[in-house]
């Protein structure tokens, strides 16, 4: 039986641009026949992995996601007195365990990954250690034998565990994500606006009365509803099953969801919000999210609260028809009820009693 843990948070933007699209504005979603503004799951899992409750509570259990091992350890043969050329083939031996790599350019050494690869530390330690075994003398085995040398199935990788990888060329080595990020979208009808801006030219006192630089930027704000859903077995799995360090990536995982965002614009608008509602579901009924609440926008005032209230309406109605979606939860509401501590001791404790 697998056990499910579902988090729903309500959470304030003011006027920002956490997640741009490719024109520089809010990225938006039409939903329910209105205009919202939107965060994608992409930039929400970046600022996730980016935070500090990851770097801290999770230091050396945390992967690298790049298309640049091949640099580094052609940087790390010629350091120790190899050739550019032979450090340039030992490097794209153990770095093709990962994928194909770009074709030089002319004279040209470095060489990157066609695709990202999500590397655990213990891989990155294996694939150094060829490397260096290889500059000392060592014959590599075969491109076959290599791969079983240097990539794991399961490791201690945590945001491995959590969001999954794919390797193109060693498919068994993919990771099933443990956990699903949805993307973030307004509970109300929001619209970006325009912001005109000048910048002036600090030595330019008398000469010219003018901007020394013209542009335009874009921005929004909203009441943003975003859902995750963790499978706890699948993340204890992932981890060779360790149910600690899961519990301990699942209480980063929810630190930084309620207090992390993308950083798009950060300088311009200093976005640090908080969520102000957390809903956290256990048990082993099957996932089911709440977007449903918003699909008509919330309009009534204050929208917070209103956007609480259409929240706990649809779930209760939800549980009325197919039954209770949880076998423990808690709710957090800053200034009512609950606190992100007594959450995360629940979270922790179910993963770590599993």
């Amino acid at each position: 039986m697998t056990t499910f843990i579902q988090f729903h948070s309500l959470t304030r933007y003011g006027l920002s641009n956490p997640n741009r699209d490719d024109q520089g504005r809010p990225k938006q979603a039409m939903i329910g026949g209105s205009p919202r503004l939107r965060m994608s799951s992409q930039s929400i899992k970046r600022a996730l992995r980016e935070s500090a409750f990851f770097a801290l509570d999770l230091e050396g259990n945390r992967g690298t996601r790049t298309k640049r091992l091949h640099d580094h350890l052609l940087t790390r043969l010629i350091e120790q007195g190899q050739s550019e050329k032979d450090a340039a083939k030992i490097a794209g031996q153990v770095a093709e365990v990962f994928g194909k790599l770009e074709a030089p350019a002319k004279d040209e050494p470095w060489r990157h990954a066609t695709t990202l690869a999500f590397i655990s530390p213990e891989e990155w330690a294996f694939a150094e250690e060829l490397a260096d075994k290889a500059a000392a003398g060592v014959d590599l085995p075969d491109k076959k034998a290599l791969t079983k040398l240097v990539l794991r199935k399961a490791d201690g990788a945590v945001d491995i565990a959590m969001f999954g990888r794919m390797l193109a060329d060693n498919a068994d080595y993919n990771r099933e994500a443990a956990v699903q990020v949805a993307h973030a979208f307004t509970t109300h009808a929001a619209q970006i606006q325009e912001d005109w801006y000048s910048a002036v030219d600090d030595l330019n006192k008398k000469e010219e009365t003018g901007a020394g630089h013209l542009g335009e930027t874009g921005f929004g704000s909203g009441i943003y509803y975003q859902y995750v859903c963790v499978n706890a077995d699948l993340l204890v799995e992932n981890l060779a099953g360790d149910t600690d360090l899961a519990a301990k990536g699942a209480e980063a995982l929810l630190q930084a969801l309620v207090q992390a965002t993308p950083r798009g614009k950060q300088n311009s608008f200093a976005h640090h919000p908080r969520a102000e509602y957390l809903l956290a579901e256990i048990g082993p009924q099957a996932p089911r999210d709440l977007s449903g609440a918003f699909f008509a926008p919330v309009t009534g005032q204050p929208w917070f609260d209103a956007s609480v209230t259409a929240l706990e309406d649809t779930r209760a109605a939800l549980d009325a028809a197919y039954g209770p979606g949880c076998t423990d939860s808690r709710v957090m509401h800053v200034g009512q009820s609950g606190t992100l501590a007594e959450i995360t001791a629940m979270v922790g404790d179910t993963i770590r009693g599993m």
